[in-house]
């Protein structure tokens, strides 16, 4: 079986203007000949005009969240439809902190997941458990819940991948061990074979947490790790572009 491709993306969350612009550039003119798919995720503002900078290059752009309807009365909103029509191709949805922040549910992120689907967006769909969580033993019912709910069936047959983010680790610094990251790599993947089959072995999975040039490497060669989802590391390409080369 060919393994999947691995997919780096990185999530601008609210951060970025304009003269940000000049550090996707900077990515795209880096990325050589990396066997991975990369991406940037900026802020919706800025998806059509870094479509335009880069020219349709190698390097992907993504939204960072959808509601889960086309189109209607709300206030503050993006469509599927709207980031697809901005020149986004894939689309983060269930990240730790929607769900925490805007208590987004496992289904109410299977329903955006169908709408990206509808658009032709690539879903990455981010699952992980709090440190209480973790704690208390927890982590992989708490982890696998989250696959099984969060991932609907008509994913079958699609491209996506999931990001395994505990959110403990998010922009804390901290980062789990590598037989830790490893567990849970291999229990979202068992579960992805008992969902989607044969198909599910070639989903990437996709560690994010505190991802850094400093640490990329290990995490990015442990068992079952299929690529990262970088936060703060991706806002300058120097470091952003240091992560992919550890692949």
């Amino acid at each position: 079986m060919t393994a999947p491709q691995p997919l780096i993306a990185g999530n601008w969350k609210m951060n970025g203007l304009g003269a940000s612009l000049e550090e996707a550039r900077a990515v795209a003119a880096g990325l050589g000949d990396t066997p991975a798919r990369v991406a940037i995720c900026p802020p919706s503002i800025l998806i059509h005009r870094m479509a335009s900078a880069l020219g349709g290059g190698p390097l992907l752009i993504g939204g960072q969240d959808h509601h889960w309807d086309d189109a209607g009365a709300f206030t503050g909103d993006v469509s599927a439809e709207m980031l697809a029509d901005a020149g986004a191709s894939l689309v983060i949805l269930g990240h730790s902190e929607r769900r925490a922040g805007y208590r987004e549910t496992d289904e109410l992120v299977a329903s955006k997941v169908k709408a990206a689907l509808k658009y032709g967006l690539e879903p990455i769909v981010c699952v992980g458990e709090t440190l209480d969580e973790r704690k208390a033993g927890k982590a992989l019912e708490i982890v696998t819940g989250q696959v099984r709910g969060s991932l609907p069936s008509e994913l079958a047959g699609k491209t996506f991948s999931v990001a395994y983010e505990p959110v403990w680790a998010i922009g804390t610094g901290l980062t789990p061990t590598t037989p830790e990251i490893e567990e849970v790599h291999r229990a979202i993947r068992a579960t992805l074979v008992e969902m989607f089959g044969e198909a599910g072995k070639r989903v990437p999975i996709l560690y994010g947490g505190s991802v850094k040039p400093g640490n990329a490497a290990e995490i990015l060669h442990a068992d079952e790790v299929g690529g990262a989802l970088v936060g703060g590391a991706s806002l300058k390409a120097a470091d952003f572009l240091g992560i992919i080369r550890a692949l």
